[in-house]
């Protein structure tokens, strides 16, 4: 066991959780710099990702940060979709290419996420009427992505959510970790169910370990005090040069 990816899982989760998300587009992409079996990468991740988001919507939903009548919309629809996406076969080289632009934009849109809010059409008013039908195609064309690269999607929810305005930044936390939670176990759901479940349980004791101990830090500063704002900006360089690695390792 690689004491190194302890460090990086721990690191990860206590990033990604302090701003709702599970971690499990890192996670892959730090796998994929070893010598791991392709399946067991993604089995790994959404493993982690369960762990990391379970003690976080628990608190945000604690702390009333979770907007049920709102929240329930986007997770419906994505979740069969995320079944159904984890059942695409991929080759391992598309696969890492997809998984690796799909970071690169997220990272971009995490970025620029400012810019674009101040340019979107959304009015000033952040309490704006239900939009359960938006909310469906919005949570199922995430879930669908999320489900055929094996993360859990928060990583393009969050973002999107902010540039729409949809509510407080606590509550879009608070929904994402919900998101990740629920898409995360689908995406393994949809795994199992064509035998591409592979296991390592000795480094999946080790690692889930790691991921609980720094998702439950991340989570409570996030709740309480840690600042949202830098810790998105750090989380879209990490999300960046995550990318930007797995592309370069597979199209070059």
């Amino acid at each position: 066991m690689d004491y190194e990816l302890i460090f990086f899982f721990f690191a990860i989760a206590f990033l990604y959780s302090s701003v709702g998300f599970g971690g499990g587009s890192s996670y892959l992409a730090i796998l994929s710099l070893y010598s791991f079996e392709y399946r067991l990468l993604r089995s790994i991740a959404l493993v982690c990702n369960l762990i990391v988001v379970s003690g976080g919507t628990y608190l945000f939903a604690k702390q009333g940060h979770i907007k049920w009548k709102k929240t329930l919309p986007l997770v419906l629809i994505s979740v069969p979709l995320a079944f159904l996406g984890a059942r695409i076969p991929f080759k391992e080289n598309v696969f890492f290419i997809l998984l690796g632009s799909t970071l690169v934009i997220a990272g971009i849109i995490m970025l620029l996420e400012d810019y674009l809010r101040k340019v979107s059409i959304e009015k000033a008013s952040k309490e704006k009427k239900d939009m359960p039908i938006v909310n469906g195609a919005i949570g199922g064309g995430i879930g669908l992505l999320a489900g055929s690269v094996g993360i859990g999607g928060g990583i393009f929810l969050s973002p999107l959510l902010h540039i729409m305005h949809w509510d407080k930044a606590k509550t879009i936390a608070g929904t994402a970790s919900f998101f990740i939670l629920i898409n995360s176990a689908s995406g393994l759901a949809g795994q199992l169910s064509q035998d591409n479940l592979t296991f390592d349980f000795e480094m999946i004791l080790y690692l889930g370990l790691s991921v609980l101990v720094g998702g439950q830090l991340g989570s409570r500063l996030s709740v309480f005090k840690l600042s949202q704002k830098k810790v998105k900006m750090l989380t879209a360089f990490l999300v960046l040069f995550a990318g930007g690695r797995l592309l370069l390792k597979y199209l070059v």
